[in-house]
């Protein structure tokens, strides 16, 4: 087997709830091996959540191990191994075990209205980005006001901040012995202290939250040698020493280059707990006018140009099919739901919005909540089941419409991946509801497979040509529109309808005007999914 296999390609996939170690065959795209470890996650108070990023960290160099003794098995020669890829959660940020809470309410009083005005515009026009807690800065700024170890350490020196790719590089180059502290443009991005423009650091806005610009990591390409895996001093030896650590993306931008969307005008959508769609614009910035954020899709290179994307996200996707388990009880797995739905296949007029905290893109709208309604004594788990795959689709739909009016092109097809894409009732309803056909490639580690591309195309590594017809280990699924245009619109509208009635459930506590403002955006939302991270030499190591 190890002779008809050409270079390997490894990728480090890090996310929230998991680490994954994923090896490719070079170009073909064929998984070989992988082997994932799940991580811990404590939540000490509402809106607050730590990780041990020394745990994530075994997580890594357990991964690792076990995937290449599991090749091994596979009589496949690991030393093929050219380079690896790490595609993170790229706006999860806090290593640090201290509890995170949003800064903005205590500082309400700082802005009037027309100050807060100036700033969103400052931030949208340098950034692509919305003022939110979700983003690293105001959190990093928050660790700086409150916890005064932190702020002690970065004033003596001891600690540099990073999101969770720059701790592992830093880590598996060495940590404390020269481990190289850097980013990707794409996690950058996420920063809400990163000009997309001039793809650096921008100093008017480390100015405004006070955040010392020598902290920050070096800003480097999605796809170069970074340095060489490392000895971890825990561990006796480390099975890929002396590899390359040649790329770093974010997650939903490894997944857009996994799915190939290297043209202006291709998308993909990422079916998890929620929905992540991003559409390539090129190397133009577009910003949207219809609550889209923009971000760096990826930068192949040193010396190659910059390509953006817009990005809608959807809080609830797969998240709604646990919420159908878990707490009501009516199917015990996600099959089940599957099931149920086909079984009546159609929602006989039942809309569910599952707005539980709130709606993200396109309305940025807090104080909706989740509603069911359209209920009749006919209605049944059956008829809630098919609503609640079709609310994934409405939500879908809403982002692409907006991607639409914000690019001038529509869409003429949407590529998909994540778990729930095996779910072929949602596939073909999400092609019915968007009057589109929605493409699933038969690989569906497409984050990784990209995060791998990336690696694989480095200069001096350069196993991976990134052309789409090399890929020959990948096939597709086709799912075409099964209804008319016009009935598809009828019950999109009937859904708009339902998200209207789920609005202004709740309201702002605040009584100071200028601070109302607040009551508009999505801080609550965001906050609880958000982390952030410090490295720090003497920090981290304990002393």
């Amino acid at each position: 087997m190890a002779a008809s296999l050409g270079p390997l390609v490894g990728a480090i996939d890090q996310g929230t709830s998991s680490t994954r170690f994923l090896v490719f065959n070079a170009g073909t795209a064929e998984l070989l091996s992988h082997h994932q470890v799940e991580l811990k996650q404590e939540f000490p108070k509402e809106g607050w959540v730590e990780q041990d990023p020394k745990e994530i960290l075994d997580s890594v160099h357990e991964c690792v191990e076990r995937t290449c003794e599991k090749m091994k098995e596979l009589n496949i020669d690991i030393t093929n191994i050219r380079g690896e890829n790490k595609p993170s959660e790229k706006d999860t940020f806090c290593f640090v075990l201290k509890p995170l809470e949003s800064p903005i309410r205590e500082k309400q009083q700082w802005f009037g209205t027309r100050q807060l005005e100036n700033l969103f515009i400052m931030l949208l026009s340098k950034t692509g980005l919305p003022l939110s807690t979700y983003f690293s800065a105001v959190k990093l700024r928050w660790l700086l006001d409150n916890v005064e170890e932190i702020k002690k350490a970065v004033e003596d020196g001891r600690a540099v901040f990073g999101t969770i790719d720059s701790w592992l590089i830093w880590s598996l180059t060495g940590g404390i012995n020269g481990g190289i502290h850097c980013t990707d443009v794409t996690n950058a991005s996420r920063t809400m202290l990163f000009n997309i423009h001039s793809l650096e650091w921008d100093p008017e806005l480390c100015k405004f939250f006070e955040i010392p610009m020598e902290i920050l990591p070096n800003i480097r390409s999605s796809s170069e040698i970074y340095g060489v895996m490392k000895i971890c001093p825990s561990r006796e030896s480390g099975t890929l020493t002396g590899v390359p650590i040649s790329g770093c993306l974010g997650d939903q931008h490894a997944a857009l280059v996994g799915q190939m969307c290297f043209q202006d005008g291709q998308a993909k959508n990422t079916y998890g707990t929620g929905c992540f769609l991003l559409c390539n614009t090129g190397q133009k910035c577009v910003f949207s006018e219809h609550g889209l954020l923009t971000t760096l899709a990826y930068k192949m290179g040193k010396d190659k140009p910059a390509f953006y994307a817009l990005e809608g996200s959807v809080a609830i996707a797969g998240a709604v099919v646990r919420w159908l388990r878990d707490n009501l009880g009516i199917a015990n797995s996600s099959l089940e739901v599957e099931q149920l739905a086909a079984e009546v296949g159609t929602s006989y007029g039942c809309y569910f919005v599952p707005a539980f905290s709130g709606l993200y893109a396109p309305y940025w709208e807090p104080s909706a909540r989740g509603i069911i309604c359209g209920l009749t004594q006919f209605t049944n788990k059956n008829h809630i089941a098919f609503a609640a795959l079709e609310a994934v689709c409405f939500q879908t739909r809403e982002i692409l419409d907006a991607m639409n009016k914000d690019c001038g092109i529509p869409l003429n097809q949407l590529q998909v991946d994540g778990g729930m894409t095996s779910n072929k009732i949602l596939m073909q309803l999400q092609s019915d509801i968007l009057c589109i056909p929605v493409v699933k490639p038969s690989m569906a580690e497409t984050t990784a497979l990209g995060a791998a591309m990336a690696a694989g195309a480095a200069e001096g590594v350069e196993v991976w040509s990134l052309n789409p017809e090399d890929l020959t280990a990948v096939t597709w699924e086709r799912f075409e529109p099964q209804i008319n245009p016009e009935e598809s619109e009828y019950r999109y509208a009937r859904w708009k309808k339902a998200v209207m009635k789920s609005m202004g459930w709740e309201s702002s506590d605040s009584t100071d005007g200028d601070s109302s403002i607040f009551s508009s955006l999505p801080f609550s939302v965001f906050v609880m999914s958000s982390m952030l991270m410090l490295i720090g030499a003497k920090y981290l190591s304990g002393k």
